[in-house]
């Protein structure tokens, strides 16, 4: 028999996704409490009881996805820096491959959402930089092995970063905001090519191209 903690677990992991379907199908501005509850087969009441307002909940939806980014993101260790870089790129674009059921860019749309609340709501401000921290973190991480070890030229890491996470947020944006459906799939191109022109080490000469 469970426990009543192992209870609250199954419980909240419900209400994360029920969240993720109710906000991808509803956004963001027409997210409420009855739409989530409608996702799941628990009432209104119980999301009451572990978050007060709509806003704490989707505080607790943005820590959420960070945690479910921190295990997706845990490639193999022994791959080269610039394999586990593109891997990283990948995930951020278009989302974990087990995602399955759930549309990555009706997501990516309700989050652009949350965002612009960001600027006037400091619990999102501060839980969306929180995330962007994490995943900022990750890249210095990996552009640091990748210089140690000779696979990248000598540069520094968090400018690698700021480049790398800016090009990758305006390519989630512009996916979800144009008429096109091909910035994603071009902005990975693109940073591939950063990544083998301009990251990694030449192999013709020690001098960085």
């Amino acid at each position: 028999m469970g426990t009543d903690s192992d209870e609250g677990v199954d419980t909240q992991e419900a209400i994360m996704q029920a969240t993720y379907r109710a906000l991808c199908k509803h956004g963001y501005a027409n997210l409420t409490v009855q739409a989530i509850a409608d996702e799941f087969d628990k009432t209104k009441g119980v999301i009451h009881y572990h978050y007060d307002t709509k806003e704490a909940l989707l505080v607790a939806f943005l820590e959420y996805l960070l945690e479910a980014f921190e295990q997706n993101i845990a490639v193999d260790d022994q791959a080269d820096p610039d394999e586990r870089l593109l891997t990283l790129i990948e995930t951020l674009l278009f989302g974990p491959p087990e995602r399955g059921e759930f549309d990555h860019w009706e997501l990516m749309t309700a989050l652009l959402e949350v965002r612009t609340e960001a600027p006037y709501n400091q619990e999102f401000r501060r839980q969306l930089t929180r995330n962007y921290e994490t995943v900022e973190a990750t890249v210095v991480a990996i552009v640091e092995e990748g210089i140690e070890d000779g696979t990248f030229r000598e540069i520094d890491p968090e400018l690698v970063a700021t480049l790398l996470l800016t090009c990758l947020n305006g390519a989630r944006i512009y996916q979800v905001t144009l008429q096109r459906d091909d910035v994603a799939t071009d902005t990975q191109e693109s940073l591939e090519a950063v990544v083998a022109d301009w990251l990694r080490r030449s192999e013709s000469a020690d001098e960085p191209r």
